[in-house]
């Protein structure tokens, strides 16, 4: 797996193409907004007629992250479930993949505006937000300065051109001081990086972490685009983002 290593408030970081970081020194696994049970939330509202298998497929990719990096703590920043009765509709196998891999390794979930309720004794512990060394996990960036903050909630997507057509991409954004995660959640969504909302908490100059389907690439906010096309394009140039 190709990592982009970075430094955020003087510790080293990892930015994996799975949309999840990394803090080697401690062995730490964050991921965000997963957002479980968006699908079935849709399917009871009749919104959207979308498939309900975003669970399952969260979960693989969540259960593939802890085979590669073996984290001694994941902690989950927030909006892990789609809504307070997310879980009550959540397939037996799908509660049954959860105990499993909250019985690998320490699982934080961090309390977002979308799961208030806590999940089930038992999957790991809870808490508001967290502190670990100069790092400090929540669900939501703080307006102002904030070092060391590491938060989910905004789900950013870079969008570029890359030979003249559009392509929007998820991505990490941080200036050194603070970084926003992507979101992790197959139904997630995303919005722009160079959005208002998200702009105010930079004043100063940002890059946006892009996610590939096998690596990450460092661009700087200037590089991004307000907006691009929503289709789904590949965006393989391997040789020129090693």
């Amino acid at each position: 797996m190709n990592r982009l290593a970075f430094m955020c408030a003087g510790e080293p970081l990892e930015a994996l193409p799975m949309g999840a970081l990394y803090w080697p020194a401690e062995r730490l696994l964050a991921v965000a907004d997963l957002h479980l049970e968006k699908g079935s939330s849709y399917a009871v509202n009749a919104r959207k007629l979308l498939p309900r298998y975003d669970t399952r497929q969260t979960l693989g990719a969540l259960a593939a992250l802890i085979d590669a990096v073996r984290p001694r703590t994941l902690v989950c920043l927030g909006d892990s479930f789609h809504d307070r009765a997310a879980i009550e509709r959540m397939p037996e196998t799908e509660r049954m993949a959860i105990a499993r891999l909250t019985s690998r390794t320490r699982f934080v979930w961090i309390a977002g505006n979308h799961d208030p309720a806590p999940p089930p004794e038992g999957w790991g512990e809870v808490a508001g937000e967290i502190a670990a060394g100069p790092l400090v996990f929540r669900h939501e960036a703080l307006f102002g300065p904030a070092e060391g903050e590491v938060s989910g909630h905004y789900h950013p997507v870079a969008a570029l051109t890359v030979r003249g057509r559009g392509l929007r991409r998820r991505c990490f954004l941080t200036d050194g001081r603070r970084i926003i995660l992507p979101a992790f959640g197959a139904y997630a969504g995303g919005l722009n990086a160079l959005d208002p909302a998200i702009a105010q908490l930079f004043p100063g100059d940002y890059d946006a972490l892009v996610v590939g389907r096998e690596f990450v690439r460092r661009l700087s906010w200037r590089q991004l685009r307000p907006d691009a096309s929503l289709a789904v394009m590949k965006w393989e140039r391997r040789a020129t983002d090693r």
